[in-house]
């Protein structure tokens, strides 16, 4: 049996954020919020992010990368997010995919510096989905991860043009692609 072509494959979309981590998964987008600092905030958000993988019987998690041009005081803080979240991820042998910031920016305008407003902008006016309020930079950008593994496999709904399609070129798909091959 392929999961190519079939709905058994169930991708996770995350966005973390120390504040409003955005996710989706069957086009359905969500935010983990916690009022919470320091470890207990990295523990809560990715036991949060665990427990959705088992609600959903997650596959493979599609993760945005790291941003190594950010600036901000909080690079130190999100890259332990991001390590916390991995090491959860491969403890309980789940696959993912990192997808670097501009990939998923050159996937959802077909220019890798669009800023977050051009990408809700661009996803909007393609599929009438609306992102708005808080945080809701962070689930456009997890759902738009969720169509990239979606649309590396030809299981989006939606039509990319050719631009945003080069977009998938420049990410390493082989924790999906393992997943594929082992079922198929």
């Amino acid at each position: 049996m392929s999961l190519v072509g079939s709905s058994s494959i169930q991708f996770l979309g995350l966005d973390l954020s120390l504040t409003s981590t955005g996710f989706s998964t069957n086009g359905i987008t969500g935010r983990i919020s916690t009022p919470t600092k320091g470890a207990e905030r990295l523990y809560l958000i990715s036991n949060n992010i665990i427990s959705l993988i088992k609600e959903h019987a997650i596959n493979v998690v599609i993760i945005e990368g790291y941003s190594f041009a950010s600036s901000n005081s909080q690079a130190h803080s999100i890259g332990e997010l991001g390590g916390c979240v991995r090491m959860r991820l491969w403890e309980n042998e789940i696959p993912f995919v990192d997808v670097p910031p501009t990939s998923r920016a050159k996937f959802a305008t077909g220019r890798g510096n669009a800023s977050k407003a051009e990408v809700i902008s661009s996803i909007s006016a393609k599929t009438g989905k609306v992102f708005a309020g808080k945080g809701s930079d962070d689930e456009c950008d997890a759902w738009v991860l969720e169509q990239m593994g979606l649309t590396h496999l030809g299981l989006s709904d939606w039509d990319w043009n050719k631009e945003q399609i080069s977009a998938l070129s420049k990410i390493d798909w082989s924790a999906l692609d393992l997943i594929t091959n082992k079922v198929g």
